[in-house]
């Protein structure tokens, strides 16, 4: 019985070539994956050599780069000591040659309707940049105001307010029109806090010279010979003049302030600090009456008035119906001529006009999509201009309420003015162009731009009192008056495609040039 079921016990090295089968399917896959690990680290070697080519090439690129860069300076520094600019030894900054810049590069800025203004905005606040949006609060110099007198601004605190006597002879203004696009949904209440926000004014690398030869001329460079002074080759870069060499009759100095008046020419003017405004926020934007009796100024919350004669706060003009949490700055200002009213832009998207002595809104305007930065009143009282960072520009009826024209343009409107006649109404944007339109027909009768044209963008522009002549100023550090041969022809339109010469024969007859910042003029 045993032995017939003997043969079905496994022979007894059955378990052990099992064992060794599995030994050799597992020395099999790690064999597998070494191959595969060796491969990957192969490739990655390869990858990294790749990587290292690539640096060393930019490493060759940037000192070629750098040798280009001070190849040009010298070039450049030759070319404007030639044209009587400061020694090679003192660069345009002011700086030694070669030193590091002091001031961050210009960030970048969408044109896109969801990246309008999108770059100057997320440039951090507080770097000292001048211009649309103000430093944080706690860099601000707190100063101590000098004594004032006490005088006549009585009438404002009280309440009665009559405004100035009212001009004779403007010109009425506009045809009503309808408006011309959608109105856009007003701002909600909601806000959330985002500190002392919007755009600021971009900064710019220093350059060495204005590059295009102009047909303008430029200022203060009178051809008799120079007198013997150690700052004889400044023309108007007197930022680059050094204070203490300067003699007493070329400064004025008082406390934590100072001023330069240019050594090559007859000094016909004289500077002096006659008020410190305080404020509990930032400002953002100031603009006198038309009589220059009162200054006001947009800070958080509210709009101020001072009394220029003694220096006191007038009245404060704070909207209290608006929700109280975040900011609201006040970024646009601007009087009616007989000083009756104030109108004023914010960042959120309304225009409100104070009744000044009775301290309420007489008008309320929505319509732009972005911060409004710019106001302007006709001659007449009765309209108003605003720019905003929505690319339009839009003229709203006093006595109706409503909205009259919405002229749009392909990228942010920084300033508008209207002419003295009210027949234009001109605007400067972020494309470095400056716009003149009818403003009876919204026709664009010039684009000033082109050789002729800034550089960068146009931050402000003001009519001459003879409504024929027009100032810019720029974020390429010059202001240009341009002369505007007959405005306005027959109200006709201009074609995209004309060159600036051949529109309306306006050219710019003068380039003011010296500004180490962007100037302004208002």
């Amino acid at each position: 019985m045993y032995n017939a079921h003997r043969g079905m016990v496994p022979a007894p090295n059955s378990r052990l070539n099992e064992l060794l089968d599995q030994v050799r399917q597992e020395f099999d896959s790690q064999q597998n994956r070494t191959g595969e690990y060796e491969s990957n680290m192969a490739q990655q070697v390869s990858e990294m050599e790749l990587v290292r080519q690539k640096v060393y090439n930019l490493e060759q690129n940037q000192v070629a780069i750098k040798q280009r860069y001070e190849e040009d300076v010298a070039r450049l520094r030759h070319e404007l000591e030639a044209r009587g600019g400061p020694p090679s030894h003192v660069s345009i900054s002011g700086l030694p040659p070669h030193a590091g810049l002091s001031q961050p590069q210009p960030p970048a800025i969408g044109h896109g309707p969801s990246n309008l203004f999108g770059g100057i905005m997320a440039n951090p606040p507080g770097q000292g940049a001048p211009g649309l949006v103000p430093p944080t609060q706690d860099q601000q110099q707190q100063q101590v105001p000098p004594p004032h007198q006490m005088g006549a601004s009585q009438a404002l605190q009280q309440g009665t307010f009559g405004g100035y006597p009212p001009s004779h002879g403007m010109n009425g203004g506009y045809n009503p029109q309808p408006p011309q696009t959608t109105a856009s949904p007003g701002p909600g209440k909601g806000r959330v806090n985002r500190g002392p926000p919007g755009p600021s004014t971009p900064h710019q690398a220093p350059s060495n010279s204005y590059p295009d030869a102009r047909p303008s001329p430029q200022l203060g460079r009178p051809p008799s010979p120079l007198p013997p002074h150690p700052s004889h080759q400044i023309i108007n870069n007197l930022a680059d003049l050094d204070l203490d060499s300067l003699r007493p009759e070329q400064k004025r100095e008082g406390n934590e302030w100072f001023a330069i008046f240019n050594p090559r020419i007859p000094r016909v003017l004289d500077v002096d600090l006659k008020h410190t405004l305080n404020h509990d926020s930032v400002v953002c934007c100031v603009r006198f009456s038309q009589d220059g009796r009162y200054v006001a100024t947009g800070c958080n919350r509210s709009a101020q008035i001072f009394d220029v004669a003694d220096g006191r706060q007038v009245t404060k003009l704070q909207d209290e119906t608006v929700d109280k949490d975040g900011d609201l700055y006040i970024r646009s200002v601007c009087f009616s001529p007989d000083g009756r009213y104030l109108a004023t832009g914010a960042e959120d998207k309304q225009i409100r006009v104070w009744d000044i002595g009775s301290r309420t809104i007489r008008n309320t305007f929505s319509g732009h999509e972005q911060d409004i930065y710019s106001l302007d009143f006709s001659r007449d009282g009765k309209h108003i201009a605003s720019g905003s960072g929505d690319r339009s520009v839009r003229l709203w009826d006093l006595e109706s309420g409503r909205e009259g024209l919405c002229l749009t343009i392909e990228d942010g409107v920084t300033t508008v003015a209207i002419s003295p006649t009210g027949e234009l109404v001109a605007a400067g944007s972020l494309d470095k162009s400056v716009r003149v339109w009818n403003a009876h027909t919204g026709n664009l009768l010039e684009r000033l731009d082109g050789a002729e044209g800034h550089k960068d963008s146009v931050y402000s522009v003001a009519f001459a009192p003879n409504g024929k002549s027009l100032v810019s100023g720029s974020l390429d550090k010059t202001i240009k008056m341009w002369e505007l041969d007959n405005p306005a022809p027959n109200g006709r339109m201009i074609g995209p495609g004309l060159a600036s010469r051949d529109r309306m024969g306006s050219k710019c007859v003068k380039t003011f040039e010296g500004h180490k910042v962007i100037p302004w003029v208002d």
